[in-house]
């Protein structure tokens, strides 16, 4: 058994399906809950997630061989003062944030320094759902987890986290906080950022009714993810602004490139563009097995 003790601070979708996948692999033992609902922590415990819960994250991860923080970004260093001085000298910490830079400081800032048992990571998977009901064994399956060791971390400590995520059927990579950062600000921030500027455009036009009323699938597909939760998207803009900002700046002006070109109605451009866009889509399509959210 790899994980005799799991401690998850933040019992929902990705904590609840981590426990899940562990679970049906056989490959942890007891596991302990903590959060601040009590109604979803009791549900976590009737469906079989977890086996008991506390409100104390301190007290949550004594004896635990491993510690997974699927809190939000904000919510991150108050987390690690409340576990200092609670973890055992062997316990292992990752966590599930999609911004990685901020979490690294954010255990320095309490710690004084990196931990040689802590894994940064990101698993790339979710839903538009919340809550451990919505949790399920097979979320990361044939989806892609990111770790971000820092100069500390030990060998040990990466490989038995690596060992975690593959278990529960993911493609692990390992890469730098900062690479990690930039790429996510690119696939994923990015993105997000477009379907809520989108929707909060359009909601905003006088006409708002009508335009939603007659929306097509391709606009309800595109905006899905703007149906995200906003404070978790707050946090995440907050905690990688740098590389966010730097980004939208760069489509800002691809944007106003394409709408210079169509208000010159310079077709040819125009024709390069799309093309340009289809083939490139067309070779990621063919390149993927999975669609990471």
């Amino acid at each position: 058994m790899l994980i005799k003790r799991l401690a998850i601070i933040g019992v929902g979708l990705i904590g609840g399906s981590l426990a899940r996948a562990l679970r049906a692999a056989g490959e942890v033992g007891e596991v302990v809950g903590c959060g601040r609902g009590k109604e979803n922590l009791e549900q976590a415990v009737q469906l079989g997630v977890i086996d008991s819960y506390t409100h104390d994250a301190g007290e949550a991860v004594q004896g635990a061989d491993v510690v997974f923080l699927a809190v939000p970004l904000g919510a991150m260093r108050d987390t690690f003062a409340a576990i200092k001085g609670q973890l055992g000298d062997a316990a292992l910490v990752t966590d599930g944030g999609s911004a990685k830079g901020s979490v690294v400081n954010d255990c320095r800032a309490v710690f004084g320094r990196d931990l040689p048992g802590f894994v940064p990571g990101h698993p790339i998977a979710g839903t538009e759902n919340s809550g451990v009901e919505a949790s399920f064994a097979e979320l990361y399956q044939n989806r892609r987890v990111i770790l971000t060791p820092t100069e500390s971390t030990s060998d040990e400590a990466l490989q038995q986290i690596t060992t975690m995520w593959e278990i529960c059927g993911s493609d692990v990579t390992h890469m730098s906080v900062q690479h990690h950062d930039e790429v996510l600000a690119a696939t994923s921030h990015l993105p997000h950022m477009l379907a809520f500027a989108l929707v909060d455009s359009l909601a905003r036009m006088k006409e708002n009714d009508e335009i939603f009323r007659y929306a097509a699938g391709g606009f309800r597909d595109f905006t899905r993810i703007a149906s995200s939760s906003p404070v978790m998207w707050r946090d995440i803009c907050i905690a990688n602004r740098d590389a966010i900002s730097s980004i939208m700046k760069g489509y800002s002006r691809d944007m106003a490139d394409l709408a210079d070109t169509i208000s010159r109605g310079d077709g040819e451009h125009l024709l390069e563009i799309f093309e340009r866009a289809r083939e490139s889509r067309d070779r990621y399509i063919d390149g993927i097995t999975d669609t990471p959210e």
